[in-house]
């Protein structure tokens, strides 16, 4: 993930990611994605997630996974139905990517969590040793 404020030039192959999303705000880039007007390298997906590669990879295996429904991050997560489809999402990601040997899940919130996008997303990061320390 870059650091706050600086963007992600677009790269990499693409597929289209419709399928039925309950939509937030046209506005919003993931929200585009989920209604299958913006073009995303899709992962996996069902009727309540979505997931995909991110397109500044900071692992070998780095994918969002997103809910179809606009959540403007995890602080405004009410719907537990959505967080246990986000954390199922994760899981078969992981598994999906091959990534038994282990993998980080992260959430940022708002500006000083260096939340980059207004729709709540967790990255899926492994396929290495991932460094740093971080609790846990």
């Amino acid at each position: 993930m870059p650091p706050c404020g600086e963007s992600n030039p677009p790269t990499g192959r693409f597929v289209r990611a419709g399928r039925g999303a309950s939509l937030g705000s046209m506005s919003c880039i993931f929200c585009k994605i989920a209604a299958g007007e913006a073009p995303a390298d899709v992962v996996y997906q069902d009727d309540r997630v979505l997931a995909f590669r991110d397109l500044a990879p900071q692992a070998p295996v780095h994918v969002l996974v997103i809910p179809r429904e606009h959540v403007d991050s995890a602080d405004e997560l009410e719907d537990p139905d959505v967080a246990a489809a986000l954390l199922s999402g994760a899981r078969k990601v992981a598994q999906l990517e091959g990534l038994t040997a282990g993998y980080r899940l992260v959430t940022n919130v708002r500006t000083h969590g260096c939340q980059s996008v207004g729709h709540l997303h967790f990255h899926v990061l492994g396929g290495a040793q991932l460094g740093g320390s971080l609790a846990g």
